[in-house]
């Protein structure tokens, strides 16, 4: 697969590769990966959200709030 990007951002990873003593197309490989990790972790926590919020097990802002400022006094 060929992917095209702008010039400034293959100056970016030439560059950022270049740091790491890295070849960029090993570090786009990494960097992929860790995105869509990261994609489906947040879909999960939010799946969970969504459960949680229709099993009716969540805090009102306000109750976050009082919950904020016992943690920060403590």
């Amino acid at each position: 697969m060929e992917v095209q990007v702008t010039g400034e951002l293959e100056a970016k990873l030439t560059h950022s590769a270049a740091r790491q003593g890295r070849d960029p197309s090993d570090l786009v490989q990494d960097v992929l990966a860790r995105y869509f990790e990261e994609e489906t972790r947040l879909v999960e926590a939010m799946k969970r959200g969504e459960d949680a919020l229709q099993r009716g097990d969540y805090l009102t802002h306000e109750q976050v709030g009082q919950r904020l400022k016992r943690f920060l006094q403590s």
